[in-house]
């Protein structure tokens, strides 16, 4: 019998904790692959897509935690915490890290992720290049911890950054107490995944949760424990300011490696790096299929790179990810996917649009060949349930698109659950089908948390738990006979 091929991950993120897991799904014992995991925190991977809850004191940190301590000892990974990566010897297959060991690879795998993007506003950054007093930014368990140490109830506090990560961040602190003002220099809010009208419904609805906007407007100055001064001569005060500008993919491991990099490290659609024994995936990795940031890609990632390294599908390939973005914000329900900047009169697309600014509801949807193409719903769950399940699979979208738009169609509460497809994807961070809930329940998953337990599904962003709890109560009134 062979020796087990060695595997070494740099970064235990939710990019390579997935994989880690993937990798154990198929190979249980270690017989096909000895795992080594590298993760530069000191602490136990957890859910980067629930740190605005824990900013909001609604979640605990031991509540978005992907692992319990013992679970590398459990499943055969030699997981190192606090060992950070500062070189990779190719020639060798060697990660040398800081302490001075080299750890050796016959497959090498970079989850390294991004970091925060501080942007040049002068006063930010320190003379000694750490962030200045008063400023933190937003991205780690630490930043968050960082965050709750400095934010005081009651206290004024600067967002720099109106996209996604700037927005939980924001309803967070707000929910805790603290005297919010978001500045943001583009146009409108989200501008990324947003056109301009949901951008200034979604400002509207933010406001009336106590927080201030200073939109289209730049920071020019920061002064510690005064706060910043704007591109118009005005101040905003703020004894905090918690930048959240974007993220810049972490390349300099792979770019001093010598490995092909642009944005992020270039991969294939077998996640390989231009060293075929190097792979990448995540926040980290550029593939043409894909936008960075978001935790789905990431996972579909995993699957297939797991079937290449333990050999279970060596046909296995990455093609993409089409992505659903949704802010996790508590008494905000948002989601935006695919082309969302069409215009209502582009002559080769059907765009229908209904704004509600005084209820905070807005609604878009964009078709192309009776197929959904793209769609911005915010204040519109059912809307956004049975249009996240079109633009899925593909599907042709009903001739009543009002009625569509509105979330009278394809309802996903316990009476219409029946009516989904087996195939149609639920969870789409874990790619959970309605055929894997039922599955589940027919082996005993009779709750939200088993459910959960079993197949993952809400453990990602957690979007799609109204959905799974129509599921889960439409089974719960039915005969397993009945469930074919």
């Amino acid at each position: 019998m062979h020796a087990p091929r060695r595997v070494v991950v740099i970064g235990y993120g939710m990019a390579g904790a997935r994989l880690a897991e993937e990798i154990r799904r198929r190979d249980p014992a270690g017989d096909r692959v000895e795992l080594t995991v590298l993760g530069a925190e000191p602490m136990a991977a957890y859910n980067r897509v629930l740190l605005s809850s824990v900013v909001a004191g609604t979640m605990s940190q031991d509540a978005v935690r992907l692992h319990e301590h013992d679970w590398a000892q459990h499943h055969h990974v030699d997981l190192r915490l606090a060992a950070t990566a500062v070189r990779i010897d190719r020639s060798r297959r060697q990660v040398v890290l800081a302490s001075g060991e080299q750890v050796g690879y016959d497959a090498l795998v970079l989850a390294t992720g991004s970091s925060a993007w501080i942007p040049p506003t002068p006063g930010l950054v320190a003379e000694d290049g750490e962030l200045a007093e008063g400023v933190v930014a937003f991205r780690t368990m630490a930043d968050c911890e960082r965050i709750l140490e400095s934010a005081r109830a009651g206290a004024p506090v600067a967002v720099l950054g109106g996209g996604l990560l700037g927005l939980e961040a924001a309803r967070g602190l707000a929910g805790r107490g603290n005297l919010v003002t978001v500045v943001h220099p583009a146009g409108h809010l989200m501008e990324r995944q947003l056109d301009g009208g949901a951008g200034r419904v979604l400002a509207r609805t933010l406001s009336g949760l106590g927080i201030e906007f200073r939109i289209g407007q730049a920071a020019t100055n920061y002064l510690p424990g005064d706060g910043l001064k704007l591109a118009d001569g005005s101040h905003v005060p703020a004894d905090l300011v918690v930048v959240s500008a974007g993220v810049r993919a972490e390349t300099m491991l792979a770019a001093d490696a010598g490995l092909s990099v642009d944005r992020g490290v270039l991969v294939d659609d077998a996640l390989r790096t231009s060293d075929p024994r190097v792979h990448a995936l995540g926040d980290c990795a550029q593939h043409p299929g894909t936008v960075s940031g978001l935790v789905q890609p990431a996972w579909e990632q995993a699957a297939v790179l797991a079937d290449l390294l333990t050999g279970t599908d060596p046909a296995a390939r990455y093609r993409g990810t089409p992505v659903v973005t949704r802010l996790k914000a508590r008494d905000v329900d948002l989601a935006a996917l695919g082309e969302v900047h069409v215009d209502v009169d582009c002559a080769e697309a059907e765009v229908l649009c209904v704004a509600d600014p005084a209820r905070g509801r807005y609604a878009k949807l964009v078709l192309r060949d009776e197929r959904v193409t793209g769609a911005i719903l915010l204040g519109a769950p059912d809307a956004a349930a049975a249009v996240t399940q079109l633009f899925d699979r593909g599907a042709p979208a009903p001739s009543d698109r009002l009625a569509l738009l509105l979330g009278r169609a394809l309802p996903v509460a316990a009476s219409g659950a029946g009516d989904i497809p087996a195939a149609a994807v639920i969870c789409k961070c874990n790619t959970v089908s309605k055929g894997q809930l039922v599955s589940a329940w027919r082996e005993g998953a009779r709750s939200m948390s088993a459910l959960a337990e079993r197949t993952r599904a809400t453990t990602g962003c957690g979007g799609c738990s109204d959905q799974v709890c129509g599921v889960l109560d439409w089974l719960n009134t039915q005969e397993p006979a009945q469930l074919t």
